[in-house]
């Protein structure tokens, strides 16, 4: 029976890290079942520690009996562009966020939702605890937003949609507004909610006789638009996940 022992000089990780993710034992555990010849990498038995292996490429077991590697977890911020469906197909045809990850091994999952004819930022994920969290109105996790608007709302009117304002059958919730730029006619916005029904915020300016022009989310919780063009998306740092799954 061939055995390996010494530690592999291809790219990968240990394997009792390996052993421990998969649920398979503590690393502890993993590392005494490693030494007593229980883990074969490719049919080779491994018992060295510090041993490595890919889980993408090789072929583990224990015992006989292949390991499975839970999908690695992934977070992507991604500046959702106008006109395109938060969905993985539309019967329309219309074009998807999934048209611009492609090239993303992972099954990604947006959490929450922009109108067809908004966009700004979208956090997608194949973290499925993180996802129930972040979606879950008991959390009220704050959303922001840029909205041009035709017309210059007044006083009366901010504090109408500070206060919550009836859009058809519901009162919604309090929400913070401020006016930002004017431009002739029009004025900019900046509306944060805690909460996310259908074309909300639309629904909320058109109740008091103003159209929205442009509508762009710059922000959920603790991460920001910043500099992500349309189109454009990026993985979460390690301080912005930290900062997610912490937030409150």
């Amino acid at each position: 029976m061939e055995r390996m022992k010494t530690t592999r000089t291809t790219p990968g990780e240990r394997l009792q890290k390996i052993l421990s993710e998969a649920g398979i034992a503590s690393r502890r555990e993993a590392e005494r079942m490693i030494v007593a010849g229980h883990v074969r990498v490719n049919d080779v038995v491994v018992t060295q520690l510090g041993s490595c292996a890919d889980p993408a490429q090789d072929r583990i077991t224990v015992n006989g009996k292949p390991i499975k590697i839970p999908d690695r977890k992934a977070y992507y911020l991604f500046h959702k562009p106008k006109n395109i469906m938060v969905t993985r197909h539309d019967p329309e045809g219309r074009p998807t966020i999934y048209d611009y990850f492609k090239k993303i091994p992972e099954r990604i999952n947006p959490v929450g939702r922009l109108d067809f004819g908004s966009e700004g930022l979208l956090l997608l994920t194949n973290d499925g605890e993180l996802h129930a969290r972040l979606t879950h109105p008991s959390h009220e996790i704050p959303k922001t937003y840029q909205i041009k608007v035709s017309g210059i709302p007044s006083r009366e009117d901010l504090a109408k949609l500070r206060h919550g304002i009836d859009i058809g059958g519901y009162v919604t919730r309090k929400a913070d507004v401020e006016i930002g730029n004017k431009t002739g006619d029009d004025c900019w916005l900046e509306m944060t909610l805690r909460e996310g029904k259908n074309r909300q915020i639309r629904r909320m300016l058109e109740a008091l006789g103003f159209t929205v022009v442009k509508l762009i989310r710059v922000r959920i919780g603790p991460l920001a638009l910043k500099n992500l063009r349309p189109g454009e998306y990026r993985p979460l740092t390690s301080q912005e996940r930290t900062l997610l799954v912490d937030f409150k």
